[in-house]
């Protein structure tokens, strides 16, 4: 079965892991760029965010890592989960339960964001925010003759500009 991936912020619980149990002993910034490594394997992520654990809590780490695709998140949890993955000791990884009392409405994505998630699904790197040129060939409508065409048109770059989303 397909998955929708929209081109919003990922909000929902089922695309967003919680991974705890990470070391004391790398920095925090080590820690994130090792989990972006180990989680981008199974998907395309939005972010990934360290946090140091609670002071009640033994020293260490947790991190919140949202993907654009409940399917991937899943798949990441259930292949990352209590196992050791750039450390000695297994972390572990859940799909994110806090449960919301409220609707949030989507936020849509920035145009780099945008670019980054149709390059990843789409498999191009070069998109452009501007027509650069339209061609119409002509064609015939029914009931006419043979020479009654519509004429071709063009629309160059300097005509039309699609509006930031920025």
């Amino acid at each position: 079965m397909a998955e929708l991936v929209p081109f919003a912020v990922p909000i929902e619980r089922d695309k967003t892991l919680l991974v705890w149990e990470l070391s004391s002993g790398p920095t925090a910034e080590a820690l994130h760029h090792s989990l972006f490594t180990a989680f981008s394997q199974f998907g395309l992520l939005y972010s990934v965010r360290v946090f140091p654990n609670a002071a009640v809590a033994h020293p260490g780490f947790y991190a919140v890592i949202k993907f654009y695709s409940a399917r991937a998140a899943c798949r990441a949890q259930k292949a990352c989960d209590r196992k050791q993955l750039f450390q000695k000791s297994p972390v572990k990884v859940r799909l994110g339960t806090r449960h919301q009392a409220v609707q949030h409405q989507a936020l849509a994505l920035n145009s780099s964001r945008c670019q980054e998630l149709a390059n990843y699904y789409f498999g191009f790197n070069g998109w452009s925010k501007r027509i650069i040129k339209v061609h119409c060939s002509p064609w015939k409508q029914y009931g006419q003759e043979e020479e009654e065409y519509l004429s071709d048109f063009s629309l160059e770059e300097e005509e039309f500009r699609l509006p930031e989303l920025d």
